[in-house]
Order: C-alpha cells, then sequence, then structure tokens
C-alpha cells in the first residue's frame, strides 16, 4: 500500500497516488502533479517565501475532493487518475543549475504524455519546463499567460532566469510561437513602459484587465485568447500567476489592486482548458505572508477547474 505522504508530513496533492514511492504507476497516470519549490536569486524587499508553495498548497489540498456541483456535478476523480511526482530539487543560489534540472524534470514528464500541473515557486519556472517540453516533442507552441505583469525583463539584478524575466527568454526560443504568445490580465503600475514595448516588439499579444471587463463574460476573453494562442501551434499552455487575482482574493501573493476577483479566473480557467491544452503551471504563491493560507486553498480550486476543463476537452474529442 502506498504512503500517503509525498515528502515528511506532506500528503499527495489532493490525494493522488505516490509517484515518489511507486514510479511504475506513472505509466497509468491522466494527470502528474509536480512541485518546483524554487525562489531565485533575485527578490523585491521582503517579499520573500514562494519556495514554499509546493508544500503547503499539497497540505491545504488534503481538504478537498474531486467534485464541483457548480460544474454540471462533475467529480474529477470519476474521469482522471491524478500522480504526484514529488518535486524538483532545486539548487539553492545556483539558478542555471537549477533551470537545467527543471528542463529536465519536465522533459521526463513531457515524454509520459500525461497531463502536468506544476506548482511554484516563482514564474522563473515556465521557461525551462517550456524548453523541456520543445525539446520532448519538437512542437511548436502557443502560450496563454494569466498575470498582472509582463516578467519580461531581459534580467533582474544581472539574473536572467529571475521571476521577472521568463518571458523574456520564452520570447527567445525556438518553438515557441511569440504570435501565439497571450499576455492576458496585465494591469498596474509595476509594469514599466519598456514592458509593454517589448512585448508588441516581439509580436506578442495583450489583453489587459480591461478588456477582460469590456468583454460580455469572461469565458468569452478566454476563447478569444485561446483563438490566438492556438493559431499556427501544435499546442497551447497556460501559465498562471497568482497576481493576476485582486489582492483581496490573493493574501498570499503580491500586493496587486484591480485584478481579477474568483470567480473570473476560475472561469476562464475551466474555459481555455475546455478547448484544449497540454498543461499549466501556477505560481507565486507565498504561504508566511498568508497566515489562513487562503491562497494555497485556492490552488486546489485552479487545479480542479482546469482538470474538468479537461475531461471536458476529451469528451468534445470523442464526439
Amino acid at each position: 500500500m502506498s504512503t500517503p505522504f509525498i515528502y515528511g508530513n506532506t500528503p499527495c496533492f489532493l490525494g493522488a497516488e505516490n509517484l515518489v514511492r511507486n514510479p511504475d504507476k506513472e505509466k497509468d497516470m491522466d494527470v502528474t502533479i509536480y512541485g518546483v519549490p524554487w525562489e531565485g536569486a533575485v527578490t523585491w524587499g521582503d517579499y520573500t517565501g514562494c519556495e514554499l508553495g509546493p508544500k503547503v498548497i499539497r497540505l491545504s489540498s488534503a481538504r478537498y475532493s474531486g467534485y464541483l456541483p457548480e460544474l454540471d456535478h462533475i467529480d474529477v476523480f470519476e474521469h482522471l487518475k491524478l500522480g504526484d511526482k514529488g518535486d524538483v530539487a532545486v539548487t539553492p543560489a545556483e539558478p542555471e543549475d537549477t533551470m537545467r534540472k527543471i528542463r529536465e524534470f519536465s522533459k521526463n514528464i513531457w515524454e509520459k504524455g500525461t497531463f502536468p500541473i506544476a506548482f511554484g515557486g516563482d514564474h522563473g519556472i515556465t521557461y525551462p519546463i517550456m524548453e523541456g517540453y520543445i525539446e520532448a516533442t519538437g512542437k511548436k507552441v502557443g502560450i496563454i499567460h494569466l498575470d498582472a505583469h509582463y516578467d519580461n525583463n531581459n534580467e533582474s539584478n544581472g539574473d536572467p532566469y529571475g521571476r521577472g524575466t521568463p518571458f523574456a527568454r520564452l520570447y527567445e526560443t525556438d518553438g515557441v510561437v511569440n504570435e501565439s504568445l497571450v499576455h492576458l490580465g496585465i494591469h498596474g503600475p509595476r509594469n514599466k513602459p519598456e514592458n509593454g514595448r517589448l512585448a508588441q516588439k516581439a509580436g506578442t499579444t495583450t489583453l489587459t484587465i480591461e478588456d477582460i471587463r469590456q468583454a460580455a463574460h469572461v469565458r468569452e476573453i478566454a476563447k478569444r485568447s485561446y483563438e490566438i494562442a492556438s493559431k499556427n501551434t501544435d499546442a497551447v499552455y497556460l501559465s498562471i500567476c497568482s497576481d493576476v487575482l485582486d489582492h483581496a482574493f490573493n493574501p498570499g501573493g503580491p500586493v496587486d489592486g484591480n485584478g481579477l476577483n474568483s470567480y473570473e479566473l476560475l472561469n476562464i480557467v475551466h474555459e481555455i482548458c475546455s478547448l484544449g491544452v497540454i498543461g499549466m503551471d501556477f505560481v507565486e504563491v507565498y504561504p508566511q505572508q498568508d497566515g489562513n493560507d487562503f491562497s494555497s486553498h485556492f490552488a486546489s480550486f485552479v487545479a480542479l477547474y482546469a482538470l474538468a476543463g479537461h475531461v471536458t476537452n476529451i469528451k468534445n474529442k470523442k464526439v
């Protein structure tokens, strides 16, 4: 019988199969969960601690089932087998070595053909995850990037892999179709003019918080984003930073106002995944900033809405 803990006293996410203790069962999984407990060498001010995200997200998930009555009474666990592969063994203060480890870890998962969900860690993890996908498959990928910020700085205090830089690296990555990369939900003065100019120069699409609010429904902007991301690509990937949420809904994330509410984010995620994505990440939850772990708990909602959408996509393909 497999142990319920992925490490120490930390349970597998949502009670998933323990693939650390039972790696032979990985071939039977539909979904692979993994953590990337990485906070890069560069932070801002004293806002730190997102490397604790994978552990606390798993601990918080122990409260939940896979049943979502509001989504036509779907029980995700009736349709999908989840496995928890544990965490990437990051190397503190060694960004290049850690990027390599994330790339190889994720490449191994991509080669298995399951639906992966990665929990960060900071947003720097998305770049090596996408490198791993491209190396594993040789396919062209579009990306829907839900975030308050572009995260396309060329470097952060000399670190080209810092949490504010991943999309600058992805713009440069063969296999990522820049014209099919959508920065969705961008808002707020922590962006700088050069961020918007660089996104435009790279050929990407920006849909701001105002574009979302002006849409008839958030699911319409999700469909619009997907149409762009899927054009001239083989696959679409979803990357979510917690701070696309308004700080009122995200006490364990950076403090950014005028963001999405929880209803809006969950509906966007469900719609995008219903249309068909290859996997996703959810990053920048900071448990030590959040005494009640609200944001860590909410990660289970995001994952379940994504998986409910994934089930819908599978069913639609069979029709």
